[in-house]
């Protein structure tokens, strides 16, 4: 039977999706080079959990002949495999390239040379859009809202215009530009999803990616969290089960989905701003988070929230999980995590039942 294949099986996003997948008796091959800090983790939570039906192929999207010998027999590919951090691709362009921008090429050229070849979602970021600075915000309360009213009420569309900023941007941008014109140009079946702040169980998160964990982990570290710019600026997150749920969705309509792009996160309705969430993991903790000011970051949006409707629309998906749920449940994840593989973990007494 053909297979399933997860690039970046290993990353957050693809442990969540791999588990989801393996517990519904689909065969799945993880392909991941394991570089990223915490994912073998991962990937020996899914061995233990799911091993008689799952593969995993130790290798990088840089490593042509090794991604073309992971493509057999496969009917699905997600493409979640990236250098995530806008702030490495700066310290290291052509490294941001070669994994984001090349790599990709790889897997859509390995998935063109398969004789039937399979379909592929492919993991954007809205920081194709730039920094955003033509949509105007004000201040209000701990954070921006936009000065039209029509963004305020259901954010930024796939029409928004697209300005690669930052070496990453322009890595992703470029990726996504491929994935799609492959759809054109050889009528491979590929869909885009442009990712806003994806969050929950499994995520390792650091100052420069995943930073709904990352402040939970410093929160529960008992150090200080640093906010670049005014900490006012607002995202949409989305709880990582509701992602895998729209990948599934999307997934399981790839032959009328093909060549489309969608915003995709947490939508107006699972909004926060830095500020907002330093807050609730306050009260939800019981803990005090120290905060530090810092420069504004390359390319930093003040505002950005997915406008879903065209997802909805397509696959009847829409998010169900409310931040603080999502928040509250990632929470507890990493308290379990921590109690059993953290080395430099806050006191236990700092923790409340």
């Amino acid at each position: 039977p053909r297979c399933v294949l997860i690039a970046g099986g290993a990353g957050f996003v693809g442990t969540n999706l791999a588990a989801r997948l393996l517990e519904r008796g689909v065969r799945v091959r993880v392909l991941d080079s394991l570089s990223r800090p915490g994912v073998e983790t991962n990937l020996r939570w899914l061995e233990a959990n799911h091993g008689e039906r799952l593969e995993a192929a130790i290798c990088d999207v840089r490593d042509e002949s090794a991604v073309r010998s992971a493509m057999r027999d496969v009917e699905h590919v997600y493409h979640l495999a990236a250098q995530v951090a806008v702030t490495s691709s700066l310290s290291d362009p052509r490294h941001d390239f070669a994994i984001n921008a090349a790599g990709t090429l790889n897997v859509l050229e390995a998935a063109r040379a398969c004789v039937r070849p399979p379909s592929i979602m492919f993991a954007s970021t809205n920081k194709v859009y730039g920094a955003l600075q033509g949509v105007r915000v004000r201040p209000y309360r701990q954070r921006y809202v936009p000065v039209d009213v029509r963004i305020a009420a259901r954010g930024l569309d796939e029409r928004s215009p697209l300005e690669f900023h930052s070496p990453y941007g322009c890595s992703k941008g470029a990726a996504e530009q491929y994935v799609l014109d492959y759809a054109r140009s050889f009528g491979l079946r590929t869909v885009v999803l442009r990712m806003s702040c994806i969050y929950g169980p499994h995520q390792h998160g650091n100052e420069d990616q995943g930073w709904v964990a990352h402040f939970l982990r410093r929160a529960l570290d008992g150090q200080q969290v640093t906010l670049y710019g005014t900490g006012m600026q607002v995202r949409d997150v989305l709880y990582v089960e509701d992602f895998v749920t729209a990948l599934e969705a999307v997934a399981s309509r790839a032959n009328e989905l093909s060549g489309e792009v969608f915003n995709i996160g947490g939508g107006v309705r699972n909004t926060v701003s830095l500020l907002e969430l330093v807050a609730l993991i306050e009260r939800l903790t019981g803990l005090s988070i120290e905060t530090r000011y810092d420069d504004w970051r390359t390319g930093d949006q003040r505002y950005y929230v997915s406008n879903v409707e065209k997802i909805a629309r397509a696959t009847g998906w829409r998010p169900h999980t409310p931040v603080e749920k999502g928040v509250a449940a990632l929470y507890h994840w990493l308290r379990g995590e921590q109690r059993t593989t953290w080395v430099a973990a806050a006191r236990p007494q700092e923790l409340r039942p």
